[in-house]
């Protein structure tokens, strides 16, 4: 990086936390810090909705995705804008006409109070978690690739948020979740439109995309009932659906953005313009994945995109087997570019015949460049067990360094910590109000004052800044990170959207059938999601929010069956 990549990341940053800050100093009671004064539109709803998913594991997990898997993840989203349909009609209204602070508050209303401590709670495990896997996502690879101390980043990444989100709140988290977007769409659309530069000159827009095709990344539907499949058109629909309902509906990152809006119509527009921009965004992120995968197909790419990953097994007892696996890849890549060049200018120079079987070298090829980085990654797994194997989250980042010009390296940073910073403050934000409002201020014995209230929200944002720092600095990465954050989400989400529905729908289930039932919920979901993991059984993981919400409402019903009508509600 040179002076003016510096230059460019340093103001970007400064200038977004310094502007949050002004703008929203002096927040002095909690309805204005916490729900930030209802005073957003329903484009800054939808701005800070959007920019709150859009962490910067999205930006470097999902590019990868399409680098390796090609479109297909974006059937993962296929479920949002239904999810924001139902949410707009049913739990929009119910929040706005009881006022609430945060999601969980209504739960008590309907239930009891340790309904309502249940739910926050396990919004505050999971969501506390996130958190630090979204500060460390960036560190871990800005570290890796820059060579930066990762646990000063992770530090300085939470510093940073940690001081626009206590001292504005949620309107200082909505103002520069704008700034930040800006930042996002500038910077993905320049990257896109550099690969494509950067191609060879008789390669266009349209060859790109047709030799994409060929390198089966343009799959973009899936129809199939494959259970061993992540991402289908069915668990899209289905699991996302429920995933999305979750999210948007019960977490109260979310609720929290839009509990902002002036009223009703604003909210309900604001998440209406993120289900309607949030699949196109997606499969334009996965798509500057995809060229990058065309882009390699005429330049040198290195055999483990973790340069920590290739530095530690080049100066191990393995060295000289890991160069000569590179030597392969280098003479593939030729055979790749050829094949590249051929099929732009006629498709039928591509196909070749063996065994009566019409075959296609740019498939042949990258078939073989699949064989051959799966056996570099065997080979670093062996000589440093250590270091992070899986370089998904690596490709476009090391696009970045290596290919475009100074000073947009330094915004493309930008964009990635602008994203980790729009998020990880959601979070907080979130996470510091739920321990406020929900157990904080409900079990307080004592008078509680506006400026106290505002001064323990502040507080507890701080704690959970800080826990999530801790969590950043041991964490290890999975096998995506993207994977990740929707795994944890999906371990939980289920069961608290489970709870939300039997409280709007279902009457004549009471507090201690869905207490015990969501207790019982949880424990099955952790130990399903345990034989996943470990492949005692092949299970979508998309599909545990279905099973979750179920699971939760099914048992609910049982048991309130079982108790009679003795359970009343507590009110």
């Amino acid at each position: 990086m040179e002076t003016i990549d510096w230059a460019v990341l340093a103001f970007t940053l400064i200038f977004i936390v310094v502007y949050g800050t002004y703008k929203t100093q002096g927040s002095k009671n909690a309805e204005e810090y916490i729900k930030g004064g209802n005073s957003s539109k329903w484009w800054t709803v939808g701005l800070s909705v959007m920019a709150t998913q859009a962490s910067a594991i999205t930006f470097l997990s999902t590019t990868g995705q399409g680098f390796y898997d090609g479109m297909g993840f974006v059937q993962f989203y296929f479920g949002l804008p239904i999810a924001m349909v139902i949410i707009c009609l049913v739990f929009i209204p119910i929040y706005h006409r009881l006022k609430v602070f945060t999601a969980y508050e209504y739960l008590e209303s309907r239930f009891d109070l340790k309904t309502r401590s249940l739910a926050a709670i396990l919004f505050l495990i999971q969501r506390s978690l996130a958190a630090g896997i979204t500060i460390y996502a960036p560190a871990i690879i800005l570290s890796a690739v820059l060579g930066w101390d990762l646990t000063m980043l992770n530090i300085l990444i939470g510093i940073v948020v940690i001081i626009y989100t206590v001292s504005g709140g949620t309107k200082a988290v909505s103002i520069t979740q704008k700034q930040q977007m800006a930042v996002i769409f500038a910077g993905m659309a320049i990257a896109f439109y550099l690969i494509l530069d950067k191609l060879p000159e008789n390669i266009n827009f349209t060859d790109a995309l047709s030799i994409a095709g060929a390198g089966e990344k343009m799959n973009l539907l899936d129809f199939s009932f494959d259970l061993s499949n992540r991402y289908t058109v069915w668990t899209g629909l289905l699991g996302g659906t429920f995933l999305m309902l979750s999210y948007f509906g019960t977490d109260q990152s979310q609720v929290q953005r839009y509990l902002s809006g002036k009223n009703v119509k604003e909210m309900q527009m604001g998440l209406l313009f993120n289900g309607a921009l949030k699949i196109p965004m997606q499969f334009f992120i996965l798509l500057v994945g995809v060229m990058v995968f065309v882009f390699y197909q005429f330049n040198s790419a290195p055999l483990h995109f973790n340069p920590a990953a290739t530095d530690a097994v080049k100066s191990s007892i393995y060295a000289s087997e890991f160069a000569s696996l590179e030597e392969q890849l280098l003479a593939n890549q030729e055979l790749q570019k050829q094949a590249a060049f051929n099929y732009a200018q006629d498709p039928t120079l591509d196909t070749y015949e063996r065994d009566g079987e019409t075959l296609s070298y740019i498939t042949t090829y990258e078939t073989r460049d699949k064989q051959l980085r799966k056996k570099g990654k065997t080979i670093i797994s062996k000589a440093a067990p250590e270091v992070e194997n899986n370089d998904k989250d690596y490709v476009f980042i090391h696009f970045i360094l290596n290919n475009l010009p100074n000073g947009l390296i330094g915004l493309l940073l930008a964009v990635i910590l602008s994203a980790a910073m729009s998020s990880t403050a959601s979070e907080l934000n979130a996470l510091g109000a739920t321990t406020a409002v929900d157990l904080y201020k409900r079990n307080y014995k004592g008078e509680m004052t506006d400026a106290l209230y505002v001064k323990s929200t502040k507080g507890f944002t701080l704690m959970w800044g800080i826990l999530a720092i801790i969590v950043a600095c041991t964490a290890s990465l999975f096998e995506n990170l993207i994977q990740l954050v929707n795994i944890i989400g999906s371990i939980f989400y289920g069961n608290i959207l489970g709870i939300f529905l039997l409280a709007f729908f279902i009457k004549f289930v009471k507090s201690n059938a869905v207490f015990i039932a969501a207790l019982i919920t949880q424990i099955i979901i952790i130990i399903v999601y345990g034989l996943i993991h470990y492949d005692i059984i092949e299970f979508p993981y998309l599909w545990l929010n279905v099973v979750g919400c179920g699971l939760v409402m099914g048992l609910a019903m049982l048991l309130q069956a079982s108790f009679g009508s003795s359970n009343k509600d507590y009110v």
